[in-house]
């Protein structure tokens, strides 16, 4: 049975594939960014898979919040989008070093939050590309792969690394997680927030958007119509 706390009326002016897409990933990602991560106007944020799901979101609420948004992607289309969406630099990390950008992009300095649900590879010179006193928030793993990362970066840089799971929270705090919807919403009204619903299909063809998603076709988010 639903909990009658998790209905929301829909947002004015807000389409039904629209609303399918929105509540998880802005959700996940202003808990992550404000509740998890704190990040405060002028700090800089790494946000890894950029052009997906959640990543979209993030650089949309980093902007908000005032952060300057590196946006990392593996391609050029990908990153056209999150630069449309606010993106202050850029990081093809298919053809340049991760690391090495972020030291170029920052002055050696390192970002002050780092925004990662795809872990994998690019999780370890993420880590070692915290500022001091940075923070490293753990979304999720689309690349398939659980980093492991050697204990000794976060010490010398006083980093930490923040777990990040919003339906838990949204279970175990559900004023604060309405709090955070009303902002949502008011952000939506006022134009700030962009849903980017990249492709919609059929119920009938829904082989087809999971292949789009499960191999990283999709550029925010696939939507399922029902009827």
């Amino acid at each position: 049975m639903t909990d009658a706390g998790n209905i929301m009326p829909l947002p004015e002016a807000m389409d039904f594939a629209t609303a399918a897409c929105f509540p998880v990933v802005y959700a996940t990602s202003i808990h992550a960014l404000k509740d998890r991560g704190q990040l405060r106007s002028g700090e800089t944020l790494l946000v890894l898979g950029a052009a997906g799901g959640v990543g979209l979101t993030a650089v949309e609420i980093g902007k908000i919040l005032g952060a300057r948004v590196i946006a990392a992607a593996s391609s050029d289309e990908k990153l056209a989008l999150c630069k449309a969406r606010g993106a202050d630099a850029l990081i093809n990390y298919a053809n340049a070093d991760l690391r090495e950008s972020l030291k170029q992009l920052t002055a050696g300095k390192g970002v002050d939050v780092v925004y990662d649900p795809v872990g994998g590879a690019y999780a370890e010179p993420a880590v070692r590309s915290l500022a001091f006193l940075g923070r490293y928030l753990v979304i999720g793993f689309a690349s398939g792969e659980i980093p492991k990362i050697p204990l000794n970066l976060l010490l010398l840089k006083q980093a930490s690394v923040v777990g990040v799971f919003w339906g838990a929270y949204a279970k175990a705090r559900p004023a604060d997680n309405a709090r955070n919807f009303a902002e949502l919403f008011g952000w939506y009204a006022r134009g700030l927030l962009k849903p980017h619903v990249s492709e919609t299909f059929p119920l009938a063809r829904y082989r087809e958007a999971l292949d789009v998603v499960m191999n990283r076709r999709a550029r925010g988010k696939v939507a399922l119509l029902v009827g």
